[in-house]
């Protein structure tokens, strides 16, 4: 894909995101800081403090878990693990409160069920298999497949957002 054709397809599900309920009645976003290859997420990052939301995101731990921090811009990251903008663990508080947020959830593709392929590390499943909030996996349309491969450890989203569609998932009970 072009990097025109890209960003006209980040633009469209940002604004699809960014019109569901869910996201217009969170107070905190927590989401990843995307790579090339995956679905802008910065935009959605500066809009989401520019609405004055909290936005924490991801950091890589020893153990292979996730903690989420606070940031304020784009400005209090840093490259971590796997080369991938992390907060800034000196400037950026940890959030330990999910209570009304709303968590995007990274993969290389989804299923219709809402069932990743993610990077193989495990760390979202083991944080979503605690966090108790509404989910949300963004993907080109292109990338969805009928089924993947899941095991027990494996957590659905409840939302999925491409450029040409909002699907609700088999999770979803409270979409």
């Amino acid at each position: 894909m072009s990097e025109t054709e890209k960003s006209e397809r980040d633009r469209l599900i940002l604004q699809r995101l960014t019109g569901l309920w869910q996201y217009k009645s969170c107070k905190t976003l927590l989401t990843y800081v995307s790579k090339d290859i995956e679905v802008d997420t910065k935009g959605l990052i500066s809009k989401a403090l520019a609405e004055g939301r909290a936005v924490a995101v991801p950091k890589c731990v020893e153990g292979t878990r996730l903690e989420f921090y606070y940031i304020s811009g784009l400005g209090d990251l840093t490259p971590g693990a796997f080369g991938v903008l992390e907060p800034d663990v000196q400037k950026c508080v940890r959030a330990a409160d999910f209570k009304d947020s709303l968590c995007i959830v990274p993969a290389l593709c989804y299923d219709w069920k809402g069932f990743r392929l993610g990077y193989g590390k495990g760390y979202y499943d083991r944080f979503l298999d605690t966090y108790d909030g509404f989910t949300v996996g963004i993907v080109y349309s292109s990338c969805v497949r009928r089924s993947l491969p899941h095991g027990r450890f494996d957590r659905p989203v409840d939302l999925l957002v491409t450029e040409d569609y909002i699907r609700r998932t088999a999770k979803s009970r409270r979409a």
